[in-house]
Order: structure tokens, then C-alpha cells, then sequence
């Protein structure tokens, strides 16, 4: 790096040295990076807790299906179940080898904020043998004009 001390003239030089203020300012920054908190996407899920299914709902070994009602009702096999004891129910499934296919089919007026809980439960409980059903009779307009 060549430095110089003015002009040849004798005059002083006039210009200030700017590299000390870019390197404070250069560390300064990359402080501040450093200590800035790591931004966390995180969705909190509070499970409901498992409690046992009434008599009449049965687990099938070939397949299941759990219905999402409008009025939010969560039904499975037809028989009208909580969130607790869907879980409860997932996690007997899990027990039978060869895992039974759990099918999913909320109804189109079906609330969201229930729809999502169900798929919450259903994912955390650990089901592989998943698919969502029913959605071909929505493959054209005309068909969901004609089914109502």
C-alpha cells in the first residue's frame, strides 16, 4: 500500500485516513450480526390427552376413517368420537401390524380450525398409512353443483 505525506510542495496533506473508521465500523457490524436472536418457525401444538373410545367404536384392521362433520363433530367408522379418544384410537391402529390405511374425509362445510386439528392429532400420533378421500366427487364444478 503506498502512503503519501502531502504534496511536494510542503503543504499538509488535508484528507483524513478513513480505513480505522470503515474496520470499528465493520467490526461493530458484525457484533451486532452476531448477536442478533436466531428467528424461530415453530407452530405449538397442544395435544388433547388421550382418553379411552367408547365400546362401540371399533378399530378395523384393512382400513379407517375418520369424517369431519360441520357441526365439528369427528366421526370414526360412523361412530361420532373426541379428540382425546381419536388419538387413542390412531395409537391402537399403530399396534396392528400390518398398519391399517387411515382415510380422511372432512366435509366441505367442515370447520377449518377443526379440519387442522384433526391433522395435527393425526400426525403427531405417528399414522404412515394416510390419504385423504372423497375429493374426486370435486374434480369438476359441475359435479359439486350436482351433488347438492
Amino acid at each position: 500500500m503506498a502512503m503519501s505525506g502531502g504534496k511536494d510542495d510542503g503543504s499538509p496533506m488535508m484528507e483524513m485516513n478513513t480505513t480505522p473508521l470503515i474496520d470499528v465500523m465493520l467490526v461493530l457490524l458484525i457484533m451486532f450480526i452476531i448477536t442478533i436472536p436466531v428467528a424461530t418457525h415453530a407452530v405449538n401444538i397442544d395435544l388433547p390427552n388421550p382418553s379411552a373410545p367408547p365400546p362401540d367404536v371399533v378399530v378395523k384392521r384393512d382400513k379407517n376413517k375418520v369424517v369431519i362433520m360441520p357441526n365439528s363433530a369427528i366421526l370414526w367408522n360412523g361412530g361420532e368420537v373426541d379428540q382425546g379418544q381419536l388419538l387413542s384410537l390412531l395409537q391402537a391402529t399403530l399396534a396392528i401390524k400390518p398398519e391399517p390405511e387411515l382415510q380422511y374425509q372432512p366435509d366441505p362445510q367442515a370447520p377449518y380450525d377443526t379440519s387442522v386439528q384433526v391433522l395435527n392429532i393425526i400426525k403427531g400420533s405417528g399414522v404412515t398409512a394416510f390419504g385423504f378421500v372423497g375429493n374426486e366427487q370435486y374434480s369438476e364444478f359441475s359435479k359439486a353443483a350436482d351433488a347438492k
